[in-house]
């Protein structure tokens, strides 16, 4: 018998967690702090894990091939810097609501604005220079609508997982799609659960 099939079925669980763990931890450890950083971000906001975040908190690069505590929450804005124009010109939105999304993902990444108002929209947009919104209201209405945004605390919106995720994907639109489908996907069957405990 296996060191596994000894451990009660509390026991295997955490065994197995800890190997899943101590895999993703090596494997991050071989990469540099930004690409740690992206490749979390998009596990949280697949998953929509919600972690709050900490601002005096980042990851610590250190020399010793075994510092595992350098593993620690990275802040919304201790991305490497870029200008809205560069991000947007970056990230190549072909309609309204996707310069919208983008726009949304560099106030809160960037910015550490996590909920804005239509205005904040205008004025970033002014920044990337961008050309003017028809109706800004209305764009990032049908943005929310699409679940790209969702409603915040004060009448404010906020980027969704779904947006997040439809960000980072971009500019390869074909794997957007998939990641914006597959979400909704989710979505529908969370509904379709939630129904049935009410029949």
């Amino acid at each position: 018998m296996d060191e596994q099939s000894n451990l009660s079925e509390v026991d295997n669980k955490i065994w197995e967690e800890q190997q899943v763990l101590s895999k993703v931890i090596d494997a991050l450890l071989k990469l540099d702090v930004e690409a740690r950083y992206k490749i979390l971000r998009t596990l949280m906001t697949f998953f929509e894990v919600d972690v709050q975040q900490d601002k005096s908190s980042a990851f610590i690069r250190s020399d010793r091939p075994n510092t595992r505590q350098t593993l620690r929450e990275h802040s919304f804005t201790n991305h490497v810097k870029i200008s809205p124009k560069e991000f947007i010109m970056e990230k190549e939105p072909e309609t309204d609501v996707e310069r919208v999304v983008c726009l949304s993902y560099y106030l809160a990444h960037y910015r550490d604005v996590r909920h804005f108002k239509t205005s904040d929209i205008s004025n970033i947009n002014t920044e990337a220079a961008q050309r003017k919104f028809a109706n800004t209201a209305y764009v990032v209405n049908n943005a929310t609508q699409s679940g790209y945004l969702a409603q915040a605390p004060g009448n404010s919106k906020q980027l969704s997982a779904m947006g997040e995720q439809y960000v980072e994907a971009l500019p390869d639109r074909a794997l957007a799609k998939s990641v914006a489908l597959k979400s909704r996907s989710r979505r529908a069957k969370k509904k379709r659960v939630i129904g049935t405990d009410y029949d």
